[in-house]
């Protein structure tokens, strides 16, 4: 009886051990797009800036 509620408990362990490594690695991805495509926003920004100027008559 004890060996199943230790493997139940290893098994919700692993699960959350899984999880964790999961939501690191999607973390990780993320931030090294947005690093990545940084430049892009800017210039992006930069370009909307510029169509924004006003015309004085």
């Amino acid at each position: 009886m004890n060996e199943e509620i230790e493997q139940k408990d290893r098994f919700w362990l692993y699960v959350a051990l899984a999880v964790l490594v999961i939501v690191t690695g999607i973390l990780l991805i993320k931030q090294s797009e947005n690093k990545k495509f940084a430049p892009i926003k800017q210039q992006v920004e930069e370009e909307n800036a510029q169509m924004h100027i006003r015309v004085l008559n």
